[in-house]
C-alpha cells in the first residue's frame, strides 16, 4: 500500500450576509473542496494555497486555528490518504476553476453543498469549517 498526502483549502465567501463555500466537482463526479499533492519541499499551507489557486483561480485568506486531517482508503490504487484542510476567506475575486481536472467549481450554501457531497469526510469538514466561521 502506498501513503499520499495532500493539502486543501475550504474557501468561503459572504454574499449578503450568507456564507457560501466554494465546492468543487472532480472529472469523477465527486464534489468537494480544492487540495493537491505536495511538491518538492512545500508546507501544507503553501501546498493548499497553490492548489486553491491552481484549480478555482482563488486566492484567500487563511482564517488563523483551523486545520483539519481527514485519513481514508481508496483500494481501486492501494492507497492510504491523508488530507490536511485549512479554511479561507475571499473577496472580490471570480472562480476561475481548471478545466483540465475539473467539471465544475461553484459557491453553495452550506445546505447546498451538504447535500452534494457523497463522502461523509467532506460534510463533516463542511460541518466543522461552518461552526468555526460562525463562531468568529
Amino acid at each position: 500500500m502506498k501513503n499520499e498526502k495532500s493539502c486543501g483549502v475550504i474557501v468561503f465567501t459572504r454574499e449578503e450576509n450568507t456564507i457560501k463555500y466554494v465546492i468543487i466537482k472532480s472529472i469523477n463526479g465527486f464534489y468537494g473542496f480544492p487540495k493537491g499533492h505536495i511538491e518538492n519541499n512545500e508546507t501544507e499551507i503553501e501546498t493548499a494555497l497553490r492548489e486553491v489557486f491552481e484549480e478555482v483561480g482563488l486566492k484567500p485568506a487563511l482564517i488563523d486555528g483551523f486545520r483539519e486531517e481527514v485519513e481514508y482508503y481508496i483500494p481501486s490504487i492501494d492507497v492510504q490518504k491523508q488530507v490536511v484542510y485549512f479554511l479561507g476567506e475571499y473577496k472580490n475575486q471570480d472562480i476561475v476553476f481548471q478545466k483540465e481536472e475539473l467539471l465544475s467549481a461553484e459557491l453553495m450554501t452550506f445546505n447546498n453543498a451538504l447535500e452534494c457531497f457523497f463522502h461523509q469526510n467532506n460534510k463533516d469538514l463542511l460541518l466543522k469549517a461552518d461552526t468555526f466561521i460562525k463562531k468568529l
